[in-house]
């Protein structure tokens, strides 16, 4: 289970694109406290922190906010957006939740052990979701492929989840399905139609200009 961050958080007043900018550039994270019937209140989130709770536990981890009022709130990160060029974060929406009560999330799912040999694993749904103590989410849970042989499959009702969680996907959501893997003998024509191919396209280019040529002469 993720362990809990605390953050020290500002409120903000100014909005919009310039004010948005102007956090990024002071090492703040815009972002939005929402939940519970509650009026959103407008944060600003020392990036540095936010970063470490975020790397260390992904979107499962909570978050204790101390608000400028003296007050605390425990969060949830529910949506983060960033930056895909310059890699920083733009803004981030948090769930206001309290220990015990049970909300939805989608869970990481992760692979251990190896399949039969001669076989493919075709991974098909990498999250769950689940019901589950808004404080006490797992940060991923796992799926033990070791031995499957070919035509084995997963769904989300083979999933072990944890004591106090319900699934809240549907139980026949294919996770992972094995698959025999193609022979030698069957790759080989794929192999070779390929090469035709590649061959075929340096002739084509080649072929072009001297088209041209001739239609301008």
């Amino acid at each position: 289970m993720s362990d809990q961050s605390t953050l020290s958080a500002e409120f903000r007043t100014d909005f919009g694109k310039g004010a948005a900018r102007r956090s990024r550039r002071a090492g703040k994270v815009p972002a939005v406290l929402y939940g519970h019937g509650e009026e959103p209140k407008h944060l600003a989130l020392p990036v540095l922190e936010f970063a470490t709770a975020i790397r260390y536990g992904g979107m499962t981890h909570v978050l204790t906010i101390n608000l400028p009022d003296g007050t605390k709130a425990t969060a949830l990160p529910k949506a983060i957006q960033r930056d895909p060029l310059k890699d920083f974060y733009m803004h981030a929406d948090l769930l206001l939740v309290r220990r015990g009560e049970k909300i939805t999330v989608e869970i990481p799912v992760q692979l251990t052990g190896e399949a039969a040999r001669g076989t493919l694993v075709a991974f098909e749904n990498d999250r769950i979701a689940i019901n589950a103590d808004a404080t006490r989410l797992p940060d991923s849970l796992e799926v033990s492929i070791e031995g499957m042989e070919a035509g084995d499959r997963v769904t989300a009702d083979d999933v072990t989840l944890p004591a106090d969680a319900e699934l809240a996907a549907d139980p026949e959501l294919l996770i992972v399905m094995i698959n025999l893997a193609p022979t030698a003998e069957e790759m080989e024509p794929e192999a070779a139609e390929a090469a035709e191919v590649e061959a075929a396209e340096p002739a084509e280019a080649a072929a072009e200009p001297a088209a041209g040529e001739a239609g301008e002469s």
